[in-house]
């Protein structure tokens, strides 16, 4: 399982810890990645997703996962997350 936020594309960063006598050692910076479920209005289910505590906020902010996925770019989404969209898309095409 990859270290990647399914929603936002957020993945590790590397960077230097640097010590008190100026020493650099490289290390990683890992995004603070969730397992969550969450509940789609449109289709009447919940998907579990692997997200970001970011994109979590993000999610909340707009309105829930279905305005979320309407705005997203498809770049950033994962391929489950793609597939969510494209269901989206079609229930609301259909109603």
């Amino acid at each position: 399982m990859s270290r990647r936020c399914e929603l936002t594309g957020k993945g590790p960063m590397s960077g230097n810890n640097v010590s008190h006598a100026n020493n650099k050692t490289r290390r990683r910076f890992l995004p603070n990645l969730q397992d969550v479920s969450l509940q789609s209005e449109a289709l009447g289910r919940s998907f579990k997703l692997r997200v970001s505590s970011a994109a979590l906020r993000s999610v909340d902010h707009r309105g829930g996962l279905d305005a979320y996925l309407a705005r997203a770019k498809d770049a950033e989404l994962s391929d489950n997350a793609l597939k969510i969209k494209r269901e989206l898309a079609k229930a609301q095409s259909a109603a």
